[in-house]
């Protein structure tokens, strides 16, 4: 394995790797469309918490160990394979007690207990004369890796509420343990790899709300409504796109190259690892809504332009955009010590609009969220301005 340097960058290898992360994202939207209801929603973030567990850990990795030289690439290919194994077992039959075939749930678990000791024994080979390293290799592994493990395969024994609740379980004990095993030993070399790591899939889910426009449209014809839906999505999409790497992503790499040592990787678990997660499930939710939005404006001969979104549905589209929102006040915290005002306030309007998202059309609905984000791109650009203004002006006087 070949060690990287402090100006390493993402390979070719790693965005080949992504691909099959496209594809699980996917999953999990449709997971959820299939039958949306508060329990499928919190089913599929669980399943969405340990596929982003799987590709945080390689992510890391990739930051110390080239993916693309030596038997780095090997263990990739076989991550990837293994991963496109899990994406296939995330569909409605998943949670349930029978399924046609192999059972869905048992092949989940212990699909993704591979790749977490892939994880591991990758790291302990990389981590070869680190004794801080393979102290805490250790400790991951009792604390962080076997009693999830332990709780995922003991879902696998039950289906839908009880499966979802150890399962859930298990998510809540793996990262806890992450905090309980310490930053000793954990490194980043290089902060703009991983920066850009974390950047590109927060695309790949911007992507998926796209995918799922298209989802919602398929078989339908093209109208002048449906087109409008689409300019609208598309508007919601870029918006959230420049919130994040515009306004964002500048302010937490700059603070990740400040700081060094076990600093530095605490910051880059807090900031990346955890605040990202919820970046990512709030537009895996907003995707949701925005696939229900353009099948009710597609299919007419089911719904009316004047119908809105109904029950979970309805609070997804915005929901899930406030969640991003949020989620980006409290990365710029965790860089600078400051809440963002506008991305809060946004944010709340957001999470609280679902019940006024309900009461006017759906098409409506998502021309007004795009709307929100808009004016938010603007007003927190000009806040963002302000405060950069400030330091040159006290350097000038």
């Amino acid at each position: 394995m070949t060690a990287t340097g402090n100006d390493h960058r993402v390979t070719p290898a790693e965005l080949f790797f992504d691909l099959v992360f496209v594809y699980a994202l996917t999953q999990v939207t449709a997971l959820m469309a299939a039958g949306p209801s508060p329990l499928r929603v919190v089913g599929a973030m669980v399943v969405l918490a340990l596929l982003w567990w799987c590709w945080c850990c390689f992510t890391w990795l990739g930051n110390v160990v080239r993916a693309d030289s030596g038997a780095m690439f090997t263990v990739l290919v076989a991550v990837m394979a293994v991963v496109l194994i899990v994406s296939l077992t995330v569909r409605p039959d998943i949670f349930a007690a029978r399924s046609e075939g192999l059972p869905t749930a048992l092949l989940f678990v212990l699909c993704y207990g591979a790749v977490r000791l892939l994880h591991l024994v990758s790291y302990w080979v990389s981590g070869s004369g680190d004794a801080a390293l393979r102290r805490t290799l250790r400790r991951t592994a009792l604390l962080s890796v076997a009693p999830p493990l332990a709780l995922l395969l003991a879902g696998t024994a039950f289906s839908d509420f009880w499966q979802i609740m150890l399962w859930l379980g298990a998510v809540v004990v793996d990262y806890l343990g992450v905090y309980v095993t310490g930053s000793s030993g954990w490194r980043v070399n290089s902060p703009g790899h991983f920066a850009e790591r974390y950047g590109l899939i927060v695309i790949i889910a911007l992507g998926e709300s796209i995918v799922a426009m298209g989802g919602g449209l398929a078989g339908f014809p093209i109208t002048a409504p449906v087109l409008a839906a689409t300019a609208a999505g598309l508007l919601v999409s870029a918006g959230l796109w420049r919130l994040y790497f515009r306004q964002v992503v500048e302010v937490a790499e700059h603070r990740l190259r400040a700081l060094d040592g076990d600093d530095r990787t605490r910051f880059a678990r807090d900031a990346y690892t955890f605040l990202h997660l919820p970046l990512v499930a709030g537009v895996v939710l907003m995707a949701l809504g925005m696939k229900k939005v353009l099948h009710q404006v597609a299919d007419s001969d089911h719904y009316g332009l004047a119908e809105p979104l109904h029950g979970l549905v309805a609070w997804a589209l915005t929901g899930g955009a406030g969640l991003f929102l949020v989620t980006t006040a409290a990365i710029l915290a965790r860089a600078g010590g400051r809440w963002s005002a506008p991305l809060l306030s946004g944010g709340a309007v957001c999470l609280l609009g679902g019940a006024v998202i309900a009461l006017v059309p759906a098409l409506v609905a998502l021309g007004l969220l795009s709307a929100v984000i808009t004016g938010l791109v603007v007003l927190h650009g000009r806040s963002v301005a302000a405060l950069t203004a400030e330091p040159a002006a006290v350097s000038e006087a």
